[in-house]
């Protein structure tokens, strides 16, 4: 019996249909379909993968316990705790312990994510003998899992199986990144959870970079001759002298005939094909946020009417091609394009390669009746469908076509210009690239140029959106669009507590948390984009097994050194230092949540003293003076007020050794008192 595990019930559902049922008879090979529900495992927390002497040093959130030492860990994996999971693990054991063959047919993707859910699963049933294979597939169509089905490839053991290294290799460095968040949030005084992590960070590093050079950016004009011709046509010089002020460019030009150098016909392939990020981007100016883009494109792939979501390829391969060409017709019909326009019918090398994996995002192998009856999926479904359609027909069309006429103006040569003289729209007639060419004009160049003075002006950084953020991302190349959008969905996620970035319609600007991480962020390496372009360089080379996986992970501690370091001195420079604002402490004291000072003193409440101070209870301390001398007390917490600010925080009650207080006796002089409260008031006696 072949057991196949697929990632999720909807891709069961789409193998049943492919194979005949849930389980069967496939092609002399009998089979049983179960799923996961995505990760079913999870990594615990710190404190509870080391060590028990180590226990408390992972627990607590302070700076002197950081780097972390990821040798102490044991990498321990739990059990999820969704709804339905423990039932979901027996079964799948069940099932799969009596299969002679197991076959992972999770989603295949480059971070190799989907192999290593297959495996968690696998590593956690008892010990089986069965041979563990894989299917890999670009899609959920019937042709495709009937062929992966026939063409599986076994695997080695799990420790030695390539994609799986890569895939661990890539969990374990997320997993000890959480560091930067405790850096980050105790450098707040514990003020605010600031998130962060490899691209979270970059991209608050990037947007509050656009935002400080556009605050930052001041106008300056200048002037400079220009001429125009009778069709709008302008002709400069680069050699032209520009001058401050109007007034002072001299008026040494008069008007001359234009003289056409050239004329050349030219032509523009369609756009490429959008990734999932692109879409998103297109998509957020009419307030379609990331993380519905994200949910709603997930169900209309789970139904087959689009391709697969998390895709990094940016072209088809033949078969898909194939696979596209009936169905044009129809998609066009769906989003309102003229059928008669789809006339380039063979491959374009700049959109049809051989390779890849699930292919461009594009629309799936089911053409729904009509947009409106995808509203099924979420409000934004039909905007979805008909930019991937209308992008993707595109390459059916034929290339745009126009005539480039060159010229120059015949008294001063120098000053040239350009038109372009639309002669096919081609594609353009069903798809809006957002990239229009310069200096169209239907009616070409001139006769006349008339002298003019132009004014101009230094560029203008640009305004930071989701378009122009993706777009800087895209070309480090940096994550799939699906990655991009994923993360770009949290970090403005507005129903968190502490979001980081915020979105109106597609616009981003800061959140007072995400002003506190830029400012933290100065000059580090989580922030620095390139450190995601070496991990997913580490991963490439873990796979090919030219790095070991240990002395990747061993590099984070040099990061987290360096950034603690950074971050520290950055906070300090905001007022929002650790040094300048003491650890607190968050507990319920009288029946209510209140936050207070970790220290007194120089002394840290250890764990238990801050559990017995928010239980009312009094506790020695042994402190300093300002003058340095040792000074101990007992107190407990009280409501106090400082400069007109009311707070709750640690208040000696006793004075156990201070001569001001005790003329001159320690003590053993002293008595014994007691903190309580009398008729509603805190007195000592």
């Amino acid at each position: 019996m072949i057991g196949i595990l697929t990632e999720k019930p909807s891709a069961a559902r789409n193998f049943a249909k492919a194979l005949g049922g849930m389980q069967g008879t496939y092609q002399g090979q009998a089979y049983t379909i179960v799923h996961a529900r995505g990760h079913l495992y999870q990594y615990v927390d710190p404190a509870d993968m080391v060590p028990s002497s180590l226990h408390d040093v992972y627990k607590s959130w302070r700076m002197d316990t950081l780097p972390w030492d990821e040798t102490d860990f044991s990498w321990k994996m739990e059990a999820g705790k969704g709804n339905g999971i423990p039932d979901l693990l027996a079964s799948l054991s069940q099932t799969l312990t009596s299969c002679d063959e197991i076959v992972i047919a999770c989603d295949v993707d480059p971070s190799g994510e989907g192999q290593a859910i297959g495996w968690e699963v696998i590593d956690h049933l008892p010990p089986v003998r069965a041979k563990i294979s894989r299917m890999y597939f670009m899609d959920e169509s019937e042709k495709e899992i009937q062929k992966a089905f026939l063409s599986r490839k076994l695997l080695p053991a799990m420790a030695q199986d390539p994609e799986y290294r890569k895939a661990m290799f890539r969990s374990r460095w997320d997993y000890l990144s959480m560091q930067f968040t405790r850096i980050a949030t105790i450098c707040t005084g514990n003020q605010a959870m600031l998130r962060q992590g490899r691209l979270k960070s970059a991209m608050v590093q990037m947007v509050g970079d656009g935002l400080k050079a556009l605050a930052d950016y001041k106008e300056v004009p200048f002037y400079s001759n220009k001429f125009r011709d009778d069709h709008g046509i302008v002709y400069t010089n680069p050699k032209e002298p520009r001058y401050p002020s109007e007034d002072q460019v001299p008026q040494i030009y008069h008007a001359s005939s234009v003289v056409c150098d050239s004329r050349k016909q030219k032509t523009t392939p369609p756009p490429k094909l959008m990734d999932l990020a692109t879409l998103s981007a297109r998509l957020a100016p009419k307030g379609y946020k990331a993380k519905d883009v994200l949910a709603v494109y997930q169900k209309m792939y789970e139904a087959q009417i689009l391709s697969y979501p998390r895709s990094e390829d940016k072209t088809i391969t033949p078969e898909q091609f194939a696979d596209l060409l009936p169905l044009a017709p129809k998609i066009a019909a769906v989003v309102g394009v003229d059928p008669a326009l789809l006339t380039h019918r063979t491959p374009r090398k700049t959109h049809v390669k051989t390779g890849g994996a699930h292919g461009a995002n594009r629309p799936g192998p089911k053409v729904p009746s009509s947009l409106q009856a995808l509203t099924m999926y979420g409000d934004c479904a039909p905007e979805i469908y008909r930019l991937l359609a209308r992008n993707t027909l595109a390459m059916f069309c034929e290339d745009y076509l126009y005539e480039q006429q060159n010229g120059h103006v015949a008294d001063y040569p120098d000053f040239t210009g350009v038109a372009r003289v639309p002669v096919s729209l081609g594609w353009k007639q069903i798809f809006d690239a957002d990239a229009e060419e310069e200096d169209v004009s239907a009616l070409g160049l001139g006769t006349v140029a008339e002298p003019f003075v132009a004014r101009g002006v230094n560029p203008k950084p640009p305004t930071p959106t989701m378009k122009w953020l993706m777009k800087q991302l895209e070309q480090r190349d940096v994550g799939t669009g699906a990655t991009r959008t994923s993360t770009y969905a949290d970090v403005t996620n507005a129903g968190t507590k502490y979001p980081l970035l915020q979105e109106t319609k597609g616009k981003l600007s800061m959140t007072p948390y995400g002003e506190m991480s830029y400012g933290l962020l100065k000059d580090t390496k989580i922030g620095d984009l390139t450190l995601t372009e070496q991990l997913q360089q580490q991963m490439r080379d873990v796979e090919a097994g030219t790095l070991d996986p240990a002395v990747g992970l061993a590099q984070m501690r040099e990061l987290v050194l360096h950034d603690k370091d950074v971050m520290q001195k950055n906070a300090a420079s905001l007022g929002l230092s650790g040094a300048a604002r003491k650890e607190r402490y968050t507990g319920v004291w009288r029946g209510r949540s209140v936050s207070f000072a970790r220290s007194w003193g120089g002394y840290r409440f250890t764990d238990r003293e801050c559990e017995a101070l928010c239980a009312g209870q009094t506790i020695p301390v042994t402190g300093k003076k300002k003058t340095g001398e040792p000074l101990s007390v007992q107190g407990c917490l009280k409501e106090q007020t400082y400069q007109g600010r009311t707070y709750i925080g640690f208040a000696p009650t006793t004075f156990l050794d201070d001569t001001k207080k005790t003329g001159g006796n320690s003590m053993a002089t002293q008595k014994e008192r007691y903190a309580g409260t009398w008729k509603g008031k805190e007195v000592s006696l």
